[in-house]
């Protein structure tokens, strides 16, 4: 490069360009010496880098005694002292540098200036000509020269740009332990370049190991494990109260609950009950005790505290606040909507209005259904009756869905809940995620809405609560308790909120077995388990096929031997079609269960179902909810769940109030690793691999085929029928 910049502005002046280009070059030699020599002294140089020192001393040499050095020992030692106090890379002594040498080569070009100031001028300005009696010629190209320096001064800024990069990719590379080797060969120095860490010398190959770096690399490329943030939660979900999951071996017997009236205890036996399973042993009593001072008050005269239950399905939470909410009754005097118990589904809300019904009876407190199976006026005249003092109501206890509720809330006339004291959610997560008509909010505007009768005062005006006061303390009100039931309860805060909770407690048997805790102690909840399932349930899956799934529900069914039955599927239209073609292949009694069904289709399909009459049972989601079923043995999810909670409701409906049950789920090849990493993810047991043979489905393939032809005939007569 400097022999290429020397011919350029010298034109055609040889002798005198051959004398600078070997003056430049040798000052190249010496500069990368110097700074080799220096960097020895501070860091001893390995094995390979002495070998290479010396191969490069005796190149030197080898060019200093064929005549290329022209400079002596002492102009030496005076470039290296000006190199020691001229810094290297900036650009502003770089300017000051170019300075300096328009200075000093004006000066030597004075005809009185002497043969030592000549000599001092020369090495200022950056190059001692080898010869004298060529300085004419030097005279003439001064212009030249200082544009042949200042690239010099440029080309070497680069170059140590480069060594500063060079150098931090190095220290990063060796944070990564990774073994860095630069390769530096002849074809890569172009004569005028140098560099602070390695000596570029024409055909020689050079592997330099740059120091070590002070530089801190944050960051990098290694892969480290994510710490898991854990969820800060209230102190209410952090540490509940925790309760036995295992029945069995926990049963508490009915007289050991403290504050059970007789009549109920009576009651209890009448109906075979002498044990409560453990949530029942801890919430009834938690319940009762919040209503002892009576309905106005709670215990110490404060408002008393929600109550949440998170326990499997089968664990008998619809008796834990039955019974409670009965006895809280007892005393009453007149007739009044004091307890509303609210259902996703018609069939569930059926279910809780029977089991009020027997704990009811002989009491005088009424309990009336709000479902929608009657038709709307006479369920006006179930609730209000209107006489001559204006109207009456004829409920003690509602058990409604949310839809039908806010009909009556808004079109009956006297329909009241101004008196309510108790507020009962079950499947209380479905009713969060599905705020149908904004029910609570209806609910809750009503509980507080100012008495429409101008004439007439209440005794104690209700109001919404607020900061606790003085003034809000001095005249007692009717608290409104909220009482949350569900096996897959929500922990999110931010959901809960929606309900308005006051100082909530939560009873829940969601835990670890690594926990050593017994139950009636509070203590941290595992955050990585998030549901429970019945104690009795064993759980497989079968790996399957589409084609092959009705072979694989026949082979349950016919050569198993399983009764009561339970088969799920994620659609009405599956469901019937499925239901279609068990009827044709023939040896089974089916029936299926969706909302196609009328409600007194779908009540006697489940009654004819417990009594034993249908042995597989087709249906829809609407049956995984809270549906107590008597007899179910096994549960077969013909499609597989979506959501862990559908899955924990389905299952849910075998192995109920600590007995044994089955569950199968039939996944497709695609289905089976995201499948059970929900399951893994939601902390519940691992699923038993149920492989089914070949030979044992090779029977049923003649008769199957028989079934599918009657099928596709049945769906086209079907579709003729609704065209028509």
């Amino acid at each position: 490069m400097a022999l290429f910049l020397i011919n350029r502005y010298l034109g055609g002046e040889e002798d005198a360009t051959e004398d600078r280009s070997q003056a430049l070059l040798e000052r190249l030699r010496e500069q990368a010496r110097a700074r080799q020599l220096k960097k020895q002294q501070q860091v001893p140089l390995p094995s390979d880098e002495l070998k290479q020192k010396k191969t490069e001393n005796k190149l030197h040499q080898k060019l200093k005694n064929s005549g290329f050095d022209s400079e002596n020992e002492s102009q030496r030692e005076a470039k290296k002292r000006k190199r020691g106090h001229s810094g290297e890379g900036s650009c502003g002594e770089g300017e000051q540098k170019l300075k300096k040498n328009h200075q000093v080569s004006s000066d030597s070009e004075k005809p009185s200036a002497g043969a030592d100031s000549g000599l001092a001028g020369e090495a200022d300005n950056g190059y001692i000509p080898a010869k004298k009696k060529k300085k004419e010629n030097g005279k003439k190209s001064s212009l030249p020269q200082k544009k042949i320096e200042a690239d010099l001064d440029e080309n070497n800024r680069q170059q140590e740009n480069k060594s500063k990069l060079k150098r931090h990719q190095a220290a990063r590379k060796k944070e990564r332990d990774i073994p860095t080797e630069i390769e530096t060969n002849g074809a890569e120095v172009k004569g005028n370049q140098s560099t602070k860490e390695e000596v570029s010398i024409p055909t020689l190959n050079e592997k330099a190991t740059p120091p070590p770096s002070s530089l801190l690399v944050l960051g990098g490329y290694d892969k480290r494990a994510v710490q898991k943030v854990q969820p800060i939660l209230p102190q209410w979900l952090a540490q509940p109260k925790l309760v036995h999951k295992h029945i069995k071996q926990n049963l508490v017997p009915i007289q050991e609950v403290p504050g059970i009236h007789p009549k109920l205890l009576k009651k209890l036996q009448m109906n075979g009950i002498e044990s409560f399973f453990p949530v029942q042993g801890e919430v009834i009593p938690a319940i009762l005790e919040s209503a002892s001072s009576g309905l106005l008050v709670g215990r110490g005269g404060c408002q008393p505290s929600d109550i949440c239950v998170s326990a499997p399905t089968g664990s008998g939470k619809t008796l834990s606040f039955v019974i409670p909410v009965v006895q809280a009754l007892l005393q009453r005097v007149v007739c009044q909507v004091r307890a509303l118990a609210v259902l996703p589904t018609k069939e569930l809300a059926q279910q809780v209005s029977k089991v009020f019904n027997i704990y009811a009876d002989g009491t005088g407190l009424k309990v009336v259904l709000v479902t929608g199976q009657k038709s709307f006026r006479k369920e006006q005249e179930t609730l209000v009756q209107r006489t001559v003092m204006g109207y009456c109501s004829l409920a003690d206890i509602i058990v409604a869905t949310p839809g039908r509720l806010v009909d009556h809330i808004d079109q009956t006339p006297g329909f009241s809940l101004r008196q309510l004291r108790f507020l009962i959610i079950d499947e209380a997560d479905r009713m969060i995620d599905d705020m149908h008509q904004n029910w609570l909010h209806q609910v809750v505007k009503a509980v507080f809405r100012a008495e429409e009768d101008s004439g007439t005062n209440m005794l104690f005006q209700r109001t919404e609560p607020g900061p606790v006061t003085a003034a809000s303390t001095c005249c007692p009100q009717i608290p409104l308790q909220k009482l949350l039931f569900s096996a897959t309860l929500t922990r999110n805060p931010e959901k809960l909120q929606q309900l308005g909770l006051y100082q909530p407690r939560l009873f829940t048997s969601v835990y670890s077995e690594k926990q050593a805790v017994t139950a009636g102690t509070e203590t941290e909840q595992d955050a990585e388990k998030k549901y429970s399932l019945p104690e009795g349930l064993s759980q497989y899956y079968v790996p399957c096929n589409l084609n092959s799934k009705p072979l694989f529900l026949l082979y349950f069914v016919l050569r198993m031997k399983f009764t009561r039955v339970l088969c799920f599927t994620n659609s009405k239209q599956i469901s019937h079609r499925l239901f279609l073609l068990i009827r044709a292949f023939g040896g089974v009694n089916v029936a299926e269960f969706s909302s196609w069904l009328t409600p007194g289709e779908r009540q006697r399909t489940l009654k004819e179902f417990e009594q034993g009459k249908i042995q597989l049972l087709i249906s829809t989601d609407a049956t995984a909810r809270g549906i107590d079923i008597k007899g179910v043995k096994c549960v077969i999810n013909y499609d597989a769940p979506q959501f862990i909670r559908t899955y924990i409701h389905r299952v849910g409906r075998t192995a109920r109030a600590g007995k044994a049950g089955l569950a199968f789920t039939m996944l497709l090849k695609v289905q089976e690793r995201k499948f059970l990493q929900m399951l893994w993810d939601a902390g519940t047991p691992d699923l038993e691999k149920q492989l089914v043979k070949s030979k044992y489905l090779k029977p049923l393939l003649q008769q199957y085929e028989e079934a599918l032809s009657k099928l596709q005939k049945t769906v086209k007569d079907e579709r003729a029928q609704k065209r028509a």
